[in-house]
């Protein structure tokens, strides 16, 4: 059965997108070493340390298919009709958007629930990992207990305002001691949740 992996960069004050700069500070790490990491899409190769490489590498074999909400999608255009990772993209809204769906692509529009979508990625994933790749569809899969795993790109910036990780949770959630990678300009935090 899939794992199901929530995976973010944030800013040390908790910030996954600043109002007026989206996301451009927190994805420097991509593009600040020495090793080239091709991903599914050519244009999208990045060059990071050694140490995050591998993370990315190790990833873009294991991801069998991702979450995604309706404002990632539209702020990443679609990712041109083919996410980074390869993998089929499930994106939960409630309005298909125009022009959707294409052929030739693998994005699916989910409009039954953040429950269905990770039902039917885990369908295709099979034995690997589900992504959800989302502040809200992370915030709302913790709070209906269907994530296994939170990993945090945690980068050293402070964004002040914007859009949070971690909001609007139900509860407590208690999460295993973390797993720590250093690459440069970014620390890769690793956590199990703890049974509820």
């Amino acid at each position: 059965m899939a794992t199901v992996i929530a995976n973010m960069s944030m800013s040390l004050d908790g910030f996954v997108a600043h109002p007026s700069s989206g996301a451009d500070r927190l994805f420097g790490w991509y593009f600040n070493g020495d090793v080239a990491v091709p991903t599914a899409v050519p244009e999208y190769t990045f060059q990071m340390s050694e140490a995050s490489a591998a993370l990315l590498r190790d990833a873009t074999t294991k991801v069998g298919a991702l979450v995604s909400g309706r404002r990632t999608f539209d702020d990443a255009k679609g990712w041109g009709g083919k996410h980074p990772m390869g993998a089929p993209v499930f994106v939960v809204t409630h309005t298909v958007p125009d022009g959707w769906p294409q052929d030739d692509t693998s994005i699916i529009f989910v409009t039954d629930g953040v429950e269905s979508a990770v039902e039917k990625a885990k369908a295709v994933a099979g034995e690997k990992i589900v992504a959800v790749a989302s502040a809200d569809i992370t915030q709302q899969c913790l709070n209906a207990g269907l994530l296994d795993e939170v990993h945090v790109d945690l980068v050293p910036v402070f964004l002040g305002a914007g859009i949070r990780f971690f909001d609007n949770l139900d509860d407590v959630i208690e999460l295993e001691d973390p797993v720590t990678v250093e690459g440069r300009g970014v620390t890769h935090l690793r956590y199990r949740l703890k049974s509820r």
